[in-house]
């Protein structure tokens, strides 16, 4: 299983309304909810935030990776947030966060959820990918620019 398997281009979103952690995290569960009829936007916002009561998962460097596992999620999900405005994120830097990797795993998916989570890592931690994102001016070029990075670490 690769990420490009599992970020449909529908799941790429450009300009997303900032905030706070969590209006992004309230957005992506009414988001994830509306297009994915098993999830139930409360249940999936409050495994996000129940995970980041255990410690935040903004990475550092303006990245967040909020994951969770959910008992209605079938396959993994991932979706991509480029936001409008920074927010603070509680991350490990102290940074405020305008890209967000998010991903919701099922509840067995150990293997998986952490292999996935590093690959996610990888590409959010090079400092050109995170230039050429933050510079994306439409969703294409967020769309194209993701995916070509996808692509280039699962190989």
């Amino acid at each position: 299983m690769t990420l490009e398997t599992i970020l449909p281009p529908e799941r790429v979103l450009y300009d997303v309304p900032g905030g706070s952690k969590k209006r992004v995290l309230e957005f992506f569960s009414t988001f994830i909810a509306q297009n994915t009829p098993s999830l139930d936007s409360q249940e999936v916002f409050s495994r996000l935030i129940s995970r980041e009561r255990l410690g935040s998962t903004g990475i550092g460097n303006g990245v967040a990776i909020p994951h969770a596992r959910s008992p209605h999620c079938t396959a993994p999900i991932a979706s991509f947030l480029k936001l409008t405005e920074a927010v603070d994120f509680d991350a490990i830097d102290g940074d405020p966060v305008d890209l967000v990797f998010i991903l919701l795993v099922p509840e067995e998916a150990d293997d998986t959820h952490l292999a996935l989570l590093g690959q996610v890592a990888t590409i959010m931690n090079d400092v050109d990918t995170r230039t050429q994102l933050r510079k994306a001016g439409s969703q294409r070029e967020l769309l194209d620019l993701i995916s070509e990075k996808i692509r280039a670490h699962s190989t």
